[in-house]
């Protein structure tokens, strides 16, 4: 089976119209067609049922856009690592760490640190990012490794080590009724008046609805907490980076937030190895 059958056989299962597929893949509809009629005899399996008016996925259909979709994933990556390594300026491969921005701030400092003292170490480019991008960044290629944070980033498909687990905290204006008690719970704060949980972004860009305010960094978020307008659920962490205008409450009920650095289980980078071995060695 080759690529570019995989990707003509993709295009169409997503679009579900030879045409529109034929479009996307700036070919013309007869070839994509023999294509697709080609794949199916070497698979021995129909993939699609045509009609005059509809295309649908076969069961075997179904299974092959799953797993087609993972191996175009697979050959993007490796194609974007390779180019990346090649056009390196110190003449050899760094690493790309990505990590969510003001996420884990101590825990990277001392990773770096420690690591560039290691021998052998090469320059490591940190890429800073949005809420749940880290692991979309790795399994793109365009990153070696990352710092995720269960179970908010999904690990599928990965491998990863543990680095900690921790509790939660909700972050409020200084001064808040709240804040002179020793906890609270996930029902103390839910529908807290003036004070709504924020709304981050979903993959494609959009908010779900909600009174909450759209969000799309921690450093926008502290900032609406210090004026009165949200209040935040963070991992224990986030106290080192609170002004005086923030304090910040045990949350008993919180699900427990595990930073696990995580990696491309293909990878054979001995960079990537030695990263994780350090990660791992941290007190």
């Amino acid at each position: 089976m080759e690529t570019r059958e995989l990707r003509y056989f993709v295009a169409v299962a997503e679009e579900l119209h030879f045409g529109r597929a034929a479009q996307r893949l700036g070919i013309a509809q007869p070839p994509l067609s023999r294509a697709i009629q080609q794949l199916e005899r070497r698979l021995g399996a129909a993939l699609l049922d045509r009609t005059s008016r509809t295309v649908t996925l076969t069961e075997a259909g179904s299974v092959l856009l799953v797993e087609g979709r993972a191996v175009l994933e697979a050959v993007d990556a490796a194609e974007r690592r390779t180019r990346r390594a090649a056009a390196s300026p110190t003449g050899g491969p760094g690493l790309v760490l990505v990590t969510k921005a003001s996420a884990s701030s101590e825990l990277l400092a001392e990773l770096l640190d420690a690591y560039a003292a290691e021998p052998g170490s090469v320059p490591v480019d940190v890429i800073l990012c949005g809420p749940a991008e880290q692991g979309r960044l790795l399994r793109e290629g365009r990153a070696d490794v990352a710092l995720l944070h269960r179970p908010f980033d999904s690990t599928a498909g990965l491998h990863t080590e543990e680095l900690g687990t921790e509790g939660q905290v909700v972050v409020l204006p200084a001064g808040h009724p709240l804040t002179v008690r020793d906890h609270v719970h996930m029902a103390d704060i839910t529908g807290l008046p003036g004070l709504p949980l924020p709304r981050w972004p979903n993959p494609d860009g959009t908010y779900a609805p909600g009174p909450g305010p759209q969000v799309r960094d921690h450093a926008q978020l502290l900032q609406l907490v210090a004026l009165g307008r949200a209040c935040a659920v963070s991992p224990e962490s986030c106290r080192a980076q609170l002004h005086g205008g923030l304090a910040a409450v045990p949350v008993l009920d919180a699900p427990k937030v595990t930073t696990v650095i995580a990696w491309p289980p293909h990878s054979r980078s001995r960079a990537v190895a030695d990263l994780v071995r350090t990660a791992t060695r941290l007190p």
